[in-house]
């Protein structure tokens, strides 16, 4: 998740950009760049890290100009570096990029055919590359960039300049936000309204297909195709800090409502259908070496275990290896029973987790191969492991990890297939099946989030209650850890998630009828047994909120609520139940007057002991 700005009037185009992307780094801040054209001569300035270190590179070096483009990057192909930075050139064309290009792989292997010569590691330096190619073919702008995006396979936001086209900006967008704004014949481009809202509220946001070319003092909007399109400005009156959020009240529920996208984005690429198979391109891992591995052991803290202890299942269950599941804060104390045969997978949004990254040097002393599972790219876990999957979730801001966790699912659930079709345990059609299920995922999330008001209504119900329970079978019960650690870590409510089958062990002492059960009851080989613990609480006392698959209609006949999510799966649906608990912990939180971004005591990222 990047952030871009694009300027074109009749002012100095390097503070108005410059501006705009400080309003944008929370979008990305591994690095920044800018580019602007004077007398047909782009001039470019990137710089690793923050965008301090840009302004500090163009005030040594200053920039003329009315017309430019600006990026401050959330690396995700390539590390955090100025070879990696936007504005990426090639002959003529100067291009920022948010988005992810699926095809750049194959493309830049056909481009690299035709002598073009690549610098970065990106997948956004091919589409300057194209742009060039085509341009050198047709002479005109437009129709190269026409041309350009038909051959794109992803999302993407892009500003495009051009040095033979000097007077010329053009804008294209899919899969990926982009907003106009206007005021008079200046003209403000931005992935986001807070870059821009300073600037003007007249805004035309732009749909996926389509691209914008401003030239002299004007603007036309067309599809991609070349058919020119009418567009209406509307006047938003939003403030800067509630545009930063896209609307939503806090970053938490924006996260939430990312998922759908964020899903897409960690699956973008790495499908390989037609083989039932994927392409995990940081694995660096071959099928003879993924064999020799005896066992895995995941490590991970707080959320990111909870994702762990999803994975033992799956691929315990799909791949048929042991998989062993450690707290990295304990992982450390004590001496693992691991080797040079063993894949160690640490898993940390952040990547820069102490406890998890000390558990890491503990299994490369060990002569563990490692390969992580984290969000950040060129985070200390990640330079420190020998492989890496991205999870591509993006910036996460709000505390409570939402899609962070959901990504980490994904990213594992891709592993497993990837394991699996390795050693044969995953067959190529049933490969083809579970991919088929995972490009269905998106949809299903969108729809679940569409059960917030029902959610709400159930909040509303149990907002006195200071105690609750969470129960789940299987690998819903690692869903019920992280449904209990949301409600906690946002509404300071007390919860507990157990098996299902744990409760007639001691737990089942706690029933009564001030205490809610919140019941995971996928319709999974475990449904029947789900029902039957139900049954126990009920007779109790308990209050059982039922949360249940589409379709089921004998589960929540006794239960006080019941609520019908998605089917996508037995393995898949934990995500979709996973979402949902994150919407209840929400409602609590926010009918209680709960700083949901902040809540207390607790910090993104747990840097030290």
């Amino acid at each position: 998740m990047c952030g871009i700005v694009g300027y074109m009037g009749n002012q100095d185009a390097t503070p108005v950009i410059m501006n705009g992307l400080k309003m944008l780094e929370y979008r990305g801040y591994d690095s920044a760049g800018i580019c602007t054209m004077d007398d047909g001569t782009a001039e470019i300035r990137r710089s690793s890290g923050k965008l301090i270190n840009l302004e500090r590179l163009i005030k040594d070096k200053p920039l003329s100009g009315t017309i430019g483009i600006g990026h401050t990057r959330w690396a995700t192909h390539g590390k955090a570096s100025v070879t990696n930075a936007h504005p990426h050139k090639s002959g003529s064309v100067v291009v920022v990029h948010n988005g992810i290009i699926e095809n750049y792989l194959a493309l830049k292997d056909e481009l690299i055919d035709r002598g073009h010569a690549f610098i970065s590691e990106t997948d956004s330096e091919v589409i300057s590359h194209l742009i060039d190619e085509k341009y050198e073919l047709t002479g005109s702008f437009e129709k190269a960039v026409q041309l350009a995006l038909k051959e794109l396979h992803g999302a993407y936001a892009l500003c495009i300049l051009n040095q033979k086209d000097e007077k010329t900006l053009i804008a294209a967008k899919s899969g990926s936000p982009m907003v106009v704004g206007i005021r008079g014949d200046e003209y403000f481009i931005a992935s986001d309204m807070p870059a821009i809202i300073s600037n003007t509220r007249e805004m035309v946001i732009m749909e996926d297909g389509e691209m914008a070319v401003f030239r002299e003092g004007r603007v036309t909007f067309f599809t991609i195709t070349g058919e020119e399109i009418a567009k209406a400005s509307r006047h938003v009156d939003w403030s800067p800090l509630k545009a930063e959020k896209n609307g939503y009240p806090n970053f938490m529920l924006k996260e939430i409502h990312e998922q759908p996208q964020s899903i897409k984005n960690v699956i973008a690429g790495r499908l390989l259908d037609e083989k039932g198979d994927v392409f995990l391109e940081g694995l660096n891992l071959n099928d003879c070496e993924l064999n020799s591995f005896e066992k895995l052991c995941l490590v991970a803290c707080g959320t990111s275990w909870h994702a762990a202890l999803v994975g033992k299942y799956l691929i315990e269950e799909q791949c048929r290896i042991p998989v062993d599941v450690e707290i990295a804060s304990e992982f450390r104390y004590r001496d693992p029973l691991i080797s040079g045969k063993t894949l160690v997978i640490p898993i940390s949004q952040s990547g820069e987790t102490a406890d998890t990254l000390a558990a890491l040097r503990e299994a490369r002393g060990k002569n563990a191969h490692i390969v992580s599972i984290c969000n950040v790219v060129d985070s200390s876990i990640a330079r420190e492991s020998d492989g890496v999957i991205y999870t591509h979730a993006g910036l996460e801001i709000g505390v409570a990890s939402t899609k962070a966790f959901t990504t980490q699912l994904v990213a594992l659930y891709l592993l497993a297939i990837r394991l699996g079709r390795a050693n044969g345990t995953i067959s190529q059609e049933k490969g083809q099946e579970m991919i088929v299920e995972l490009s269905g995922l998106p949809a299903h999330v969108k729809k679940t989030l569409e059960l917030d008001p029902q959610i709400e209504e159930i909040a509303c119900e149990y907002l006195t209650s200071w105690d609750a329970i969470y129960l789940g079978r299987g690998i819903s019960y690692p869903i019920a850890l992280e449904g209990a650690l949301k409600l906690k870590e946002i509404s300071y409510i007390h919860a507990d998630g157990y098996p299902a089958g744990e409760m007639k062990h001691g737990p089942i002492a706690l029933i009564d009828r001030e205490m809610p059960v919140f019941i995971l009851a996928p319709n999974d080989r475990h449904l029947i047994k789900v029902r039957s613990n139900m049954e126990e609480v009920i007779t109790r006392g308990g209050k059982v909120i039922a949360f249940c698959s589409e379709g089921d209609q004998e589960t929540g006949r006794r239960a006080e609520f019941t609520l019908k999510i998605p089917w996508a799966g037995e393995i898949l649906s934990a995500v979709l139940f996973a979402v949902a608990l994150q919407l209840l912990a929400y409602n609590f939180a926010i009918l209680k007057g709960k700083d949901v971004d902040q809540p207390r005591n607790l910090a993104k990222s747990v840097t030290v002991e």
